[in-house]
């Protein structure tokens, strides 16, 4: 069968709700977007679910689904994909945890799961942490991600990743720091994992709560990154990737750390700048320009921004809005440049409704464009659009799977 290129254009976290001031339509109604509308328009659309109607996901769990993997079956916890993310090595015996740096009270109540969104400084702070002393068979390995995020690894035999999270989520502002706990009573080992993930939490306070990069902070008005909070336990395991399964050559051009954790896992090649912020400043003509040289050597391009994501999660939806009229133009540059029988697809993890500033279970627009795809009747680009679309209501991996099978990767079942 001839095999055909293709470019997957995820917008993270792009599905929304209507919005009393835009009119009652979402920021992607509302955006000006003559590129993805006239990729709707000439292609056949359709909503998706990550999963399955009604369930939420995180940004680990939606990128799993969209590269390919089935979470319902396997899901090895947040900790690892970030540490693949970072290119963190892990041993067998490892346990990684994705952390964040955060800010909280003299009574450690959490003010700030972010600190602020904090963006400079965590390097040194890191450094403070990484080799920390917490037992004697123990080893601590911590290293700082894309902006206020990080990842800690413990290194050592008789460790269980069966534990809680000590961050109490963005539903429980203001309340203290959870301790680690077993995740089910009588765990010895998980007892003994959650007793190191407390001490290095309690020290992660100690050390930098007089920390000079915080005292600056401080004395710029901004919040103070004084503690690291954990959550999303999970130990290494192997998985057989889609490049593998199909025999594809993947890329990845993204800058959070998530979404090039499971790329990795699925056997992706990286490209990836300290221009790539994942936040709305990243530079999306580099991004542009990586994902048009990735297709020239690689089957299947992943195209990955995060600001959508950021913008929601604030309620910015004017700000969501013209950011994605941005994104637009730089799918216009990429568009330019790569030959029309690329097919191409737009997505998203999941949805993100301003107003409600979490993940939600609403499905998102998805759009398939190529030489021969039997375009339906949408008229552009849009969470309301795409419901008439010929696509009707897939899952992720069945997203996927229809790209996959529209460039001629997927196989036959049966004779």
């Amino acid at each position: 069968m001839r095999k055909s290129k293709g470019l997957l254009f995820i917008q993270d976290g792009v599905g929304d709700r209507p919005i009393y001031k835009l009119g009652r339509r979402t920021p992607l109604e509302a955006a000006n977007t003559p590129n993805m509308d006239n990729l709707a328009r000439n292609a056949v659309n359709g909503l998706m679910d990550p999963l399955a109607p009604g369930i939420r996901v995180g940004t680990d769990v939606g990128h799993l689904a969209l590269f390919g993997y089935n979470p319902l079956r396997t899901y090895w916890g947040r900790g690892p994909i970030e540490a693949a993310g970072i290119n963190i090595k892990l041993e067998p015996q490892d346990i990684a945890l994705r952390c964040n740096f955060a800010t909280v009270d003299e009574q450690m109540r959490v003010k700030d799961r972010r600190a602020g969104r904090i963006r400079e400084g965590t390097r040194r702070l890191a450094r403070e942490l990484n080799g920390l002393r917490i037992a004697d068979d123990i080893e601590v390995i911590f290293k700082e991600a894309t902006e206020h995020r990080a990842v800690l690894v413990l290194r050592g035999e008789k460790l269980s990743p069966e534990i809680t999270d000590t961050d109490p989520g963005p539903e429980h502002i203001g309340e203290k720091v959870r301790r680690c706990e077993p995740s089910e009573p009588g765990l010895g080992l998980a007892q003994r994992t959650a007793d190191a993930v407390n001490k290095f939490v309690e020290r992660s306070h100690e050390i930098l709560k007089d920390h000079p990069t915080n005292k600056a902070r401080v004395e710029a008005g901004k919040l103070p990154a004084n503690i690291v909070l954990t959550r999303g336990a999970g130990a290494a395991l192997r998985m057989r990737s889609i490049t593998e399964r199909f025999g594809l050559q993947g890329a990845c051009v993204a800058g959070e750390s998530t979404v090039l954790g499971v790329a990795r896992m699925a056997g992706f090649d990286i490209f990836t700048s300290p221009r790539f912020t994942a936040n709305v400043d990243t530079v999306l003509e580099d991004k542009a320009r990586y994902a048009i040289e990735a297709l020239k050597v690689h089957d299947l391009v992943v195209l990955h921004v995060k600001g959508t994501d950021i913008l929601s999660h604030d309620n910015r939806p004017l700000d969501k809005m013209h950011f994605i009229e941005k994104i637009d133009e730089m799918l216009g540059l990429v568009l330019s440049q790569i030959d029309e029988k690329v097919y191409v697809a737009l997505g998203a993890d999941h949805s993100t409704p301003c107003e409600v500033g979490d993940h939600t279970a609403d499905p998102v627009p998805i759009t398939i464009y190529g030489p021969d795809v039997l375009a339906d009747n949408v008229a552009g680009y849009s969470e309301r659009s795409c419901q008439r679309g010929g696509l009707c209501r897939l899952t992720a991996n069945q997203f996927l799977l229809t790209l996959l099978d529209f460039m001629g990767f997927t196989y036959r079942y049966g004779s």
